[in-house]
């Protein structure tokens, strides 16, 4: 029987490896440093998970954008390890996968050093044939460069593949790249919120994945 799904591409952080934490603590403490007179709640983070560190940034000071994103990817390298946490289900899951010889590649807007670094740390490092960063694309996601990318490093075609994310620019860009897509309901906004932006599927865990793929 031939395979409808045979590629699964994933975002990290808040998909396969719980970088929460990590996120909320580095954006208080680089926003805390530049606006020291302003408090900046769990809630006031949320909006900022998902886009580009650019682009969140240029929204407060662009004069003073890079400077910050520079501030923020330090704080959160020299943290990184003692904040990240594993996901339950996930190792197994994309073990599984990449043992039924499915193609598994990693999209994401995090820098390409970054995604490395916390695939290894929870090592996951060895399923994955691809690794597409921010610093590999001229256009993040939302925008379909990436995902092509990667099926094009893959030799895999849009129609073989599906996107897992917990953010709307990872749905969006699903449906820009015209794959198919899943959120995570385990995403720091929740199931509903992806639902507004019409996923293919919504994963309770992720060895639902398995069953999807499987089934397809």
């Amino acid at each position: 029987m031939t395979r409808k799904i045979t590629t699964l591409l994933f975002d990290l952080d808040g998909t396969l490896i719980n970088t929460n934490e990590l996120i909320i603590k580095t954006f208080q403490h680089t926003l805390g440093a530049y606006y020291p007179e302003r408090t900046f709640e769990r809630e006031d983070i949320l909006p900022f998970i998902g886009p580009s560190l650019i682009d969140t940034f240029t929204g407060f000071d662009p004069e003073r954008a890079q400077e910050m994103v520079d501030h923020y990817r330090a704080f959160n390298k020299e943290h990184h390890d003692e904040l990240i946490l594993e996901y339950d289900g996930v190792y197994e899951t994309i073990r599984a996968l990449y043992e039924e010889d499915y193609k598994l590649a990693i999209v994401s807007t995090k820098m390409y050093d970054m995604i490395l670094k916390g695939l290894k740390t929870t090592g996951l490092d060895k399923y994955f044939q691809v690794v597409i960063g921010l610093d590999q694309v001229a256009s993040p996601k939302p925008d379909p460069e990436g995902i092509n990318m990667a099926l094009k490093l893959l030799n895999s075609t849009a129609d073989e593949a599906i996107m897992v994310g917990d953010n709307y620019h990872d749905i969006e860009a699903a449906h820009n790249a015209n794959v198919k897509s899943a959120g995570v309901s385990w995403a720091i906004r929740g199931a509903d919120y992806l639902r507004g932006y019409n996923p293919t599927y919504i994963l309770e865990s992720m060895g639902d994945l398995l069953d999807i793929v499987r089934e397809d």
